[in-house]
C-alpha cells in the first residue's frame, strides 16, 4: 500500500538550533495514526512541517505519489491536509452553519450566501457522525466535545484525506471521549487518515493502528499499537531500558512508602449539596491519600468542600484536631492548605502575566511588607523553585502562555508550595504534561511528602493512584464508599471497587 503522507529526513532549525534532525512520518491510508513524545520532543514542528507553517531546511515530503512543497496552511488544506487545534480555531459567536462552511459559502446569483444551501451542508456533514443539532444556534451555545465535533465536520466537509487532531480529549469527561472516539472510527471506515496526538498513552489502545515515537528532533520508532505494550512507549520516549522502568514503576512516585504521623485534617459526613452528600476522610502527615472515583464521583467537590470553596450543609472538618471549615480560599491558605486546581487554564494560569507573578501569586500577602513587594526574597523563591522542579523557561519574566503544559503545571505546583502549606490538594496534577514532566512532579510531590506534609490526590489513572497512594478512598455519587491501603492495591483491585459500587452494591471485599 502505498503511504498517503511520507515525511523522511526532515531538517529544521531554529537560530542555528536544530529541532528537527532527520526525522520521518508515515501514514497509510485510511489509518489512524499517533504521533507521541515529550514536550520539546520536535511533535509540534513536525505537524508545523507538514501543515507549511514552517518551510523545512531539508528533506522530503510526499502526499499520494506527488512530491509536495506545502509552503502555507492553505496550500496544506487544498492538499487534503486539515488540523483541529487543541485550542480550537472556531468563530464561538457564529452559527454552526457559519463554522463549517466558512470560507467556502455557496452563493446565489454568484453574490448572496445561499444560507438554505449552507444549512443543508452542514446537516448532511453532521449526519455522517450521529450529531443532530440545530445549525443556526450560535456554536458557542455548545459543549467542547461538539464544538470539537463541528471543526471534524468543517475538515471532512472540504474532503481532507488527512485530519490532525492536537490533544483533541484534553477538556472532554468520559462521555464525550466516547463520542470522539466513534467519530475517529467513523473517519477511519470511510477511509479518512488521522494523525492523533497525545498524552493520554491509555487512549492509544482504544483508537490507534500505529504509533510513532518522536524524542530530541528524531524518529525513534514507529510500531503497531496492537503489538505494543504501554512501558515500551514509555521507554521510547524517555531513551531509557524497559526493565529500568519496570523495575522502577511506571509512576515516579516509588511505591507507597508512609511515615505517618500526627493527624493533619479529618472530615466527616461532610456535604455541600447534591454532587457532594456524605464525605469522610482522614490525612495524616507523611503521606498520600487518593480519592478514587469515576468522572462525576464527588472526587472535585470534596476537594473544594477541603479548601471552603464550597459551604458545608453538613458534616464537619477538622485542622490539626481543632473542627472549622476554611471560610474561603483565603482563609484556607493561612491554615496552610493549598489546592492545585483540574483546569489549569480556566482555573489556574494567567496567561499574559509572567512566570514570576504566576508562581508567588498566592504568596503576595507574606512578601508585603507595608504595602510593598519585597522584589528581591521574590526572585529568590522563583528562582529556587525553577531551579527545584526544573522548569524550563527563558526567564522568570517570560509570559506564561508561552510555556509548555508540562511547565505551566510546574509554575502552579510552586505556587503552591511556596505557601509552604502543611496539606496540599491535588486535582489531576499530571493531566495533559508529557511522561518526563509527569514523572518529575510525581517525584517532587512524594518528596514533599517524606518531609512530613500530607497530600490529598485526585487522579483519573490508576497506576498514578496505585503506586503514588498510601491510602485510597473510593468515591461513587458524592460518597465516600470503601478504603483501600497499600501495599496491597492492585489496578484490578481498585477498578473492581470502582465497577462493584457502580453497579449499585452497598458492601465490598477486596479479597
Amino acid at each position: 500500500m502505498n503511504a498517503l503522507v511520507s515525511m523522511s529526513g526532515i531538517e529544521k532549525s531554529f537560530a542555528g538550533v536544530p529541532a528537527l534532525s532527520q526525522a520521518s512520518l508515515e501514514i497509510e491510508p485510511g489509518e489512524v495514526h499517533a504521533l507521541i513524545g515529550q514536550n520539546g520532543a520536535g511533535k509540534s514542528t513536525m505537524i508545523k512541517v507538514l501543515t507549511g507553517v514552517y518551510r523545512r531546511d531539508g528533506g522530503s515530503v510526499v502526499i499520494g505519489r506527488r512530491e509536495s512543497d506545502i509552503s502555507s496552511p492553505r496550500d496544506a488544506q487544498e492538499a487534503g491536509i486539515a488540523t483541529i487545534y487543541q485550542e480550537l480555531n472556531l468563530v464561538p459567536l457564529r452559527s454552526v452553519t457559519e463554522n463549517i462552511i466558512m470560507g467556502y459559502e455557496p452563493k446565489r446569483l454568484g453574490l448572496f450566501v445561499d444560507w438554505r444551501e449552507g444549512n443543508r451542508r452542514a446537516l448532511e456533514v453532521l449526519a455522517r457522525f450521529g450529531i443532530d443539532i440545530d445549525v443556526t444556534e450560535p456554536l458557542g451555545n455548545f459543549s467542547t466535545a461538539i464544538q470539537q465535533l463541528v471543526a471534524i465536520a468543517r475538515a471532512v466537509s472540504l474532503d481532507a484525506k488527512l485530519v490532525i487532531m492536537d490533544e483533541p480529549t484534553s477538556s472532554l469527561d468520559a462521555s464525550e471521549v466516547e463520542v470522539l472516539f466513534g467519530v475517529v472510527r467513523e473517519l477511519r471506515n470511510q477511509g479518512v487518515s488521522v494523525l492523533y496526538v497525545s498524552h493520554f498513552l491509555d487512549e492509544l489502545f482504544q483508537i490507534c493502528d500505529r504509533v510513532t515515537t518522536m524524542r530530541d528532533g528524531r524518529t525513534v520508532s514507529t510500531r503497531n499499537v496492537s503489538e505494543t505494550k504501554k512501558l515500551e512507549m514509555i521507554a521510547d520516549m524517555l531513551g531509557r531500558n524497559t526493565d529500568e522502568i519496570a523495575a522502577e514503576g511506571m509512576t515516579d512516585f516509588a511505591g507507597a512508602k508512609a511515615k505517618r504521623g500526627d493527624i493533619l485534617l479529618r472530615s466527616e459526613n461532610v456535604s455541600t449539596g447534591p454532587r457532594l452528600t456524605h464525605f469522610d476522610l482522614t490525612l495524616h502527615r507523611g503521606e498520600i491519600v487518593g480519592l478514587g472515583g469515576l468522572l462525576g464521583s464527588g472526587r472535585t467537590e470534596a476537594a473544594r468542600a477541603l479548601f471552603g470553596v464550597d459551604a458545608l450543609e453538613d458534616g464537619v472538618i477538622e485542622l490539626d484536631g481543632h473542627p472549622g471549615q476554611p471560610s474561603g480560599p483565603g482563609e484556607a491558605i493561612r491554615k496552610r492548605i493549598g489546592f492545585l486546581p483540574e483546569d489549569r487554564k480556566a482555573e489556574g494560569i494567567i496567561p499574559d502575566m509572567s512566570v514570576r507573578e504566576n508562581m508567588t501569586l498566592a504568596l503576595l500577602p507574606k512578601l508585603a511588607k507595608r504595602g510593598q513587594i519585597d522584589f528581591e526574597r521574590e526572585r529568590e523563591i522563583v528562582d529556587a523553585f525553577i531551579s527545584d522542579l526544573g522548569i524550563k523557561t527563558a526567564h522568570m519574566d517570560q509570559p506564561i502562555r508561552e510555556l509548555s503544559g508540562g511547565n505551566q503545571q510546574k509554575v502552579l505546583l510552586a505556587r503552591w508550595l511556596a505557601t509552604e502549606p502543611d496539606i496540599l490538594i491535588l486535582d489531576e496534577p499530571t493531566r495533559g504534561v508529557d511522561v518526563g514532566a509527569k514523572r518529575e512532579i510525581q517525584s517532587f510531590i512524594r518528596s514533599y511528602v517524606d518531609k512530613g506534609f500530607g497530600v490529598v490526590l485526585i487522579s483519573s489513572e490508576f497506576e498514578e493512584l496505585v503506586e503514588g497512594a498510601d491510602r485510597i478512598v473510593v468515591m461513587h455519587e458524592g460518597r465516600s464508599v470503601t478504603e483501600l491501603a497499600n501495599p496491597g492495591i492492585t489496578e484490578n483491585i481498585l477498578v473492581g471497587a470502582l465497577a462493584h459500587h457502580d453497579a449499585g452494591a452497598d458492601t465490598w471485599n477486596a479479597q
